[in-house]
């Protein structure tokens, strides 16, 4: 059921010389208390029609009709219906109409008593529809309306509502009617149609009409429309300074890239913004157990904590911020419960002491997270002499910084590691030119030699055998120096991949140093080697190692000796115990030695201490690279130590030692020991 005109034009057809004025949405609610104070106020049972526009607006009076409906039976409410509004006769009638109905864009309040009456008929102009407007919108929509004492215009408004709610609700066609007979009378309305009245306005009396409560009403309303005003303006001025003080820390921290400049500027722009009498902040992760404060700002005459070792996982404050991941607020340290039940709880004592030392009376702890990692926390102190109460505005505005040096820290952070990237790429383009270099002299100078013998034998029939042999010796030598740099190129790269499948088992340390002596004196026969001796004992510990990979690190190792060791001079190899869990192994050399800056680049990838085209001595410069990769596999360490140039040169790694596992069946429950493994390490190295 909908209707084509509004009460209120309905009303202006029987009224033509009323016109119409502008009312804000905060001044129809002032008007629309007053006269609901007024019946409230009184002793009557005074008609009451109420029209809102929505059940929404309804729900924010409810309570208030309710207490009307106290007063007198004859309380109307008229709503369009949202969730649970609808035809209802309980405290009073409520009356749901449809949305259609012009009633959605209208504000009614009528009011009819024996010797009071006023009228509100109002509508509202480009009406807005979104539910989602803050309160400064909804205040400031728009109406345009009749507000009066008149008793003819509010007895006109009155019948025209009651024909509306018959039409809704034809059940309360008798108790309209009632309301017709008691406040409107009879001779006013002939036929019951107000468009057919005839009205003379001039003859209207007002004198029984008290606009007192009214002008209170609206007094009052000013009144607090300034105070709003004044709040309003303190609001926007808290809200610019909030906005400089964070541009201000903002800018200040994103003119470095260094974390500590960056938190000492956070720190002393935030203790001077807020005008705490501490603010400090420090590093921290969720994990920690303490930090080290070395930023703060401090007002005048309080001491510095700079420096102290500041508790974290003894810490119950600590620990709160990072489970709620939100600030906290303490205002008075004094009686805060998680401060001063101390008695049998040490974390508790820790930080009354603390509290005590640092004179802090009132406490905020705000933590700095990035992506949900806690990178920092920063706190204020305020020292006295009386508690404070944090504001919501402050804690808003430390978070907003807060917020802002998480920020700046990962940027910081990321420029570090860029510079980290670009000093990896700059090493790898060395280890790239380094590859260039070597692998073009190392393959070269075989392949030359094994073309020129190639040629020499099949374009000279009649060369001798001897000569043939020493020929074909030559390009079998040059193609097993090829076989081996192509082998070590694949070895380092099963290492550095992670694709090696490790057969660890309890090894005897002798065995597999004679092994890979007999290794080396195989490969070298035909050249004279320095004298190597061999000081292990056969008396040791068993090792946990694989077998194969541990005579290639002991055979490099003294390749690597031999190739810088005159055969005047002398290898030596030896096993410590420096620790009950690990051997040491140490090859010796009495050669060349190494300058002590580079004792940790002569592990890196193509190495080459002469330069790579400026070698007395052949090799890619992988040895000792893959020795590093193959010791890290088993979980030891290796390093070198050298005096410098022709002082010679130690080369260290260390070797877990086999538990046994009825002693220690934990620690390393894959590894057996078989009767057999002596004969499958020795088959191994055979091969």
């Amino acid at each position: 059921m909908s209707r084509s005109k509004s009460v209120l034009t309905q009303l202006l057809q029987i009224f033509p010389q009323w016109r119409p004025q502008m009312y804000f949405k905060a001044s129809l609610t002032a008007l629309s208390h007053a006269m609901e104070d007024q019946v409230l106020a009184g002793s009557e049972q005074p008609l009451v029609i109420a029209s809102f526009q929505r059940e929404r607006f309804y729900r924010q009076e409810a309570q208030r009709y309710r207490r009307i409906a106290q007063k007198s039976n004859q309380v109307y409410v008229l709503a369009a219906p949202e969730t649970d509004f609808k035809h209802r006769s309980q405290d009073y009638e409520t009356i749901a109409f449809d949305a259609d109905d012009p009633l959605t864009k209208e504000w009614h309040l009528i009011v009819l008593g024996k010797s009071y009456a006023s009228c509100l008929i109002c509508q509202e102009k480009s009406p807005n529809r979104n539910q989602g407007m803050t309160t400064d919108m909804d205040n400031n929509r728009r109406f345009e309306g009749i507000w009066t004492f008149d008793r003819q215009v509010a007895q006109q408004a009155a019948n025209i509502l009651l024909k509306t709610i018959v039409d809704y609700r034809p059940e309360l066609a008798e108790k309209a009617q009632q309301a017709r007979d008691r406040y409107i009378p009879s001779d006013f309305l002939q036929d019951g149609d107000p468009q057919t009245q005839e009205v003379d306005n001039t003859t209207w009396d007002v004198t029984n009409n008290n606009p007192d409560p009214f002008v209170q009403r609206l007094v009052t309303y000013l009144q607090a429309g300034q105070y709003k005003l004044i709040k309003a303006n303190r609001s926007l001025s808290a809200k610019e300074h909030k906005e400089r003080l964070i541009n201000s820390v903002t800018t200040a921290i994103r003119l470095s890239l260094d974390p500590d400049e960056i938190l000492q500027v956070a720190v002393q722009k935030l203790g001077e913004g807020l005008g705490v009498c501490r603010c400090l902040v420090y590093r921290c992760k969720e994990t920690d157990t303490t930090a080290t404060i070395e930023h703060e700002f401090l007002n005048q005459g309080i001491p510095s904590i700079k420096g102290q070792t500041w508790p974290l996982q003894e810490n119950p404050l600590f620990q709160e911020v990072v489970e709620l991941r939100d600030a906290l607020t303490i205002d008075n340290a004094t009686n805060d419960p998680r401060l001063s039940n101390g008695k049998g709880n040490p974390s508790a004592q820790s930080l009354q002491t603390l509290v005590h030392s640092c004179s802090i009376l009132s406490w905020m702890l705000v933590p700095i997270f990035y992506s949900g990692r806690l990178l920092g926390m920063l706190e204020l102190h305020h020292c006295g002499p009386k508690p404070i109460s944090w504001k919501e505005e402050d804690v808003a505005l430390v978070n907003a910084i807060a917020t802002q040096i998480g920020v700046a820290l990962i940027q910081a952070e990321a420029y570090a590691n860029l510079q980290d990237l670009n000093e990896q790429l700059e090493a790898l383009d060395r280890t790239r030119s380094n590859l260039v270099a070597i692998t073009g002299h190392e393959l070269r100078t075989p392949l030359s030699t094994i073309q020129v013998c190639l040629e020499s034998l099949a374009t000279e029939p009649d060369m001798s055998p001897e000569l043939r042999q020493v020929m074909l010796n030559t390009a079998l030598q040059d193609a097993e120096r090829m076989r081996k740099l192509v082998q070590d190129f694949l070895t380092l790269s099963q290492l550095e991949s992670g694709r090696v499948e490790w057969n660890i088992e309890a090894l005897d340390l002798h065995e597999c140093v004679e092994l890979s002596l007999s290794n080396v004196r195989a490969r070298h026969k035909e050249t004279p080697l320095p004298n190597i001796e061999n000081l292990v004992m056969e008396e040791l510990p068993l090792v946990k190692a694989d077998g194969e990979w541990l005579v290639e690190v002991l055979a490099k190792l003294l390749d690597n000796a031999c190739k810088f060791t005159s055969e005047e001079g002398k290898i030596t190899i030896e096993v410590s115990c420096h620790s009950p869990h690990h051997l040491e192994v140490t090859v010796a050399d009495t050669g060349r030695g190494i300058e002590p800056k580079r004792l940790e680049t002569v592990f890196d990838r193509f190495y080459q201490e002469e330069g790579a085209l400026r070698r007395s001595t052949g090799g890619t410069g992988l040895g000792l690279a893959i020795c590093r990769q193959i010791v890290s596999g088993w979980g030891g360490h290796i390093w070198a130590e050298s005096q410098g140039k022709d002082h010679g040169s130690q080369f260290h790694f260390t070797i877990p030692i086999y538990v046994d596992q009825m002693s220690s069946e934990s620690a390393y429950p894959t590894i057996t020991r078989s009767p057999q493994g002596r004969q499958r390490a020795r088959g191994k190295r055979q091969k």
